[in-house]
């Protein structure tokens, strides 16, 4: 296994169920990935805020194995995706279906003719199965719909869930993404909000179960060649192992299958990226409605979400600004952009984050990678890549983009190649 992060420790646990030998190999010098918690000097913080939704079935089953409870870890509550003033849509329990349209037509910020323009829209991708033409992207999907809930709704659900602005998202990884959260079964909508660190969610238990299974693990250890040998058996920086699932970055595994699948490792290399940018910021006066808010977007706006992480069992008057899509706001240097985080956290809170900017910004985290740029008819890797070895990633072939539940789903389909 070459990869810590969650696609790899998900088909570590997999294969370990099925009788497999696992030995894990990971080049940071901890497990978790783009998922984790990482010190510094300000203390320790998560390297991004994630969120979790009640439709990531095989992350939630995940979790309960490996003995992480998501009933105590996570903080489950309807989605509500509404801005500081309220504006936005919130989802009462129940059905999917009926609660989305109770939503909509209980927003009372958006004229009727824009709920009701929300309602037929959304009508008319379930009546076509939530598919559309493989080459448009969000904005010209939602073209029809008035600025308004655009703004409100279609924007930030998409730079949440695709990290890719509406003008380049692909359409129809977005509307697989609507029809499992919004329109599955009851509770598949609901926001499920982190309680503890990153790594306490699911890479330290992961680690825990694999360590009692007898399994090891060699961090800080970057893999430098990959071969198969004259006996049909694979090649780890000279170890000789059955099989090789390659939970790596795309980046990683490209350069390890350049001479064996040069074909593979091309598509890979092919893949852009999306940063995101994620500023903690602390003021002791401010507590928010909601344990996350939607941000007003604009030009001087880089961030669209902010946590109240004391909401979410964190310091009290400590908050996680999240900038999705962040190329644009990082193209001054990471400093720069944090500022501009901090300008608009005093615009949208009058009052508030007053103190020396060095006190009120305690940290900033930037995973300029974070996710591939989920584009209209983009070429993404296979799982597959030679017979016994197979590649676990949130970027591969598959409906859904770079998340957390694409990552784990990635990873039990690659042991189960293998097994």
């Amino acid at each position: 296994m070459i990869g810590a992060g969650w696609a790899g420790l998900t088909a570590a646990v997999r294969l370990v169920q099925r009788g497999a030998a696992v030995t894990l190999f990971e080049m940071a010098g901890q497990a978790g990935g783009r998922a984790r918690r990482v010190s510094t000097r300000a203390g320790d913080f998560d390297n991004g805020q994630h969120i979790l939704i009640g439709a990531y079935t095989a992350t939630l089953a995940l979790m309960q194995t490996v003995g992480a409870d998501p009933e105590t870890m996570l903080l489950r509550r309807p989605l509500v995706l509404v801005t500081p003033d309220g504006r936005g849509l919130r989802l009462p329990a129940g059905a999917a279906a009926p609660a989305f349209v109770r939503g909509v037509l209980g927003a009372r910020y958006w004229r009727w003719p824009h709920r009701l323009a929300l309602l037929r829209a959304a009508a008319g991708w379930r009546l076509r199965g939530f598919r559309c033409a493989p080459d448009l992207t969000v904005q010209q999907l939602c073209a029809g719909l008035p600025a308004a809930v655009h703004q409100d709704l279609i924007e930030p659900l998409c730079v949440a869930a695709l990290n890719t602005p509406s003008d380049q998202a692909s359409a129809q990884v977005f509307l697989r993404v609507l029809r499992d959260a919004l329109f599955a079964g009851p509770g598949s909508a609901d926001l499920l909000l982190p309680r503890v660190p990153l790594s306490a969610l699911l890479p330290d238990p992961a680690l825990r179960w694999l360590a009692a299974a007898g399994v090891p693990c060699h961090t800080g250890h970057r893999v430098q060649r990959l071969s198969l040998d004259n006996s049909g058996r694979w090649q780890v920086d000279g170890d000789a192992f059955d099989g090789v699932v390659l939970a790596c970055t795309a980046t990683e595994a490209a350069r390890l299958t350049t001479d064996l699948a040069p074909d593979w490792a091309q598509t890979a290399k092919r893949l852009a990226y999306q940063p995101i940018v994620t500023a903690y910021l602390a003021d002791s006066r401010l507590r928010l409605p909601q344990p996350m808010l939607a941000l007003p977007a604009g030009p001087a706006a880089p961030a669209q979400f902010v946590f109240d992480l004391g909401a979410l069992g964190g310091p009290p008057g400590h908050f996680a600004f999240v900038a999705s899509g962040a190329a644009p706001a990082l193209a001054q240097g990471l400093a720069a952009c944090g500022r501009a985080v901090l300008a608009q956290a005093r615009a949208v809170f009058p009052g508030a984050f007053l103190a020396p900017d060095t006190s009120a910004l305690r940290h900033l985290s930037a995973e300029r990678r974070a996710t591939f740029a989920c584009t209209p008819g983009l070429d993404r890797p296979a799982s597959q890549i030679l017979p016994g070895l197979v590649a676990a990633g949130d970027y591969l072939a598959g409906p859904y983009p770079a998340t957390l539940e694409g990552a784990v789903r990635s990873g039990e389909a690659a042991a189960s190649a293998l097994a």
